[in-house]
């Protein structure tokens, strides 16, 4: 699987949340992450993960499927519930 970003979209990402798109690729590849369709994006089809980077940080990955590619849209810190729901997750 191929992962890509915007350039300009993962510095203010990085400014915003402190996470880097290349710390959030981590977590598409963390095999007790959890997964699902974003029902309220409009437009493309987005997904969340809620999984564990390379430096076991919980982080909320906000991505597009493109076949044979995934962009990410968005990274952040789990919430206490995020974190919650991963645990239970399990």
């Amino acid at each position: 699987m191929e992962v890509e970003w915007d350039s300009n979209k993962a510095a203010i990402n990085l400014q915003k949340h402190g996470v880097s798109f290349s710390d959030a690729e981590a977590v598409l590849f963390d095999p007790n992450a959890l997964s699902f369709e974003d029902t309220t994006a409009q437009g493309e089809r987005r997904f969340v993960a809620i999984g564990m980077d390379h430096l076991w940080r919980l982080l909320v990955v906000v991505y597009t499927d493109r076949g044979n590619r995934v962009r990410i849209i968005s990274a952040r810190p789990a919430t206490r519930s995020e974190r919650r729901q991963y645990e239970s997750g399990i």
